[in-house]
């Protein structure tokens, strides 16, 4: 599949911690092909019997792919989706992201079936669910050649997942994992920690500065409009006002309510910040 038509061009570039993503999958199942399967399962797969005595599972198992295709499916989702998250959140949040999802597909699995998981799915399943919800019109070319938005894709993976976790049938899918890795995602970016806390951490550092370079005699006792803290009213007000304004509408309606014009500020938000 691939991905045009929106502000990025196929082929969008690999970022640092997609790279090395890839490069650590790459690595672990070249790694894994001389040994037995049985021994890869048995000491790196996630099994929720031996979550007390092999905790390590939790992390392994998504570096663990059960064949070519299995990996190969998954590489080329984090490649397309895991890019633009990257560069639009930044390495660390979309590292965070990344294994808060794949923790979600271990932690629904343990609580719904007993056989080990492997693979990338939980997490590149969570990277799509966010690309979708910052892209959601975005085509995707499945095989190239068919036009799906987005939105539409993810939500129909998601449908299928769903019922498939819930189906009698027999399948070798680790389908709990798959959905694990959309509910985490879908709460991580409904309950907004990762912008509401990089915002606050701006509001409070934009306030201390306004504190420091203020001399308290300076600030007539009864101006006839003030700023925030007592000072005049600046550019900076206005913009951390938007901010608010933005915040509450994600605190009310969630991330995947923001106009462009909002996701574009708190973009700039958070470029300043790393900048200041």
């Amino acid at each position: 599949m691939a991905y045009r038509g929106f502000g990025m061009s196929f082929g969008y570039g690999l970022t640092p911690w997609v790279t090395r993503l890839l490069i650590a999958n790459g690595v672990a199942f070249v790694l894994t092909l001389p040994l037995d399967p049985r021994f890869v399962v048995e000491w790196l797969a996630f099994t929720p019997a031996h979550i007390l005595t092999r905790p390590w599972g939790l992390l392994t198992y998504m570096f663990i792919h059960g064949g070519f295709w299995h990996l190969f499916v998954n590489m080329l989702g984090l490649f397309f989706f895991g890019a633009p998250l990257e560069d639009r959140w930044g390495s660390r949040e979309f590292l965070k992201y990344y294994f808060i999802c794949g923790l979600g597909g271990a932690i629904l699995s343990f609580l719904f079936v007993s056989y080990p998981i492997i693979g990338a799915s939980a997490a590149v399943y969570g990277i799509m669910l966010a690309f979708a919800l910052n892209w959601p019109d975005a085509p995707i070319y499945v095989w190239g050649i068919f036009p799906v938005k987005a939105k539409w894709l993810v939500a129909f993976l998601f449908a299928v997942t769903f019922l498939s976790s819930f189906s009698n049938s027999p399948s070798d899918v680790a389908n709990f994992a798959h959905l694990g890795g959309f509910v985490a995602g879908w709460l991580y970016l409904k309950m907004d920690w990762r912008f509401s806390q990089r915002l606050a951490a701006l509001r409070r550092g934009a306030r201390t500065r306004r504190l420091a370079i203020v001399p308290r005699e300076d600030v007539s006792p009864e101006p006839l409009s003030r700023g925030r803290d007592g000072g005049l009213p600046s550019e900076e007000d206005a913009l951390l006002d938007a901010v608010d304004r933005v915040l509450d509408k994600i605190s009310a309606s969630g991330l995947a309510s923001l106009t462009p014009e909002e996701r574009r500020l708190l973009d700039e938000v958070s470029r300043r910040r790393r900048t200041n």
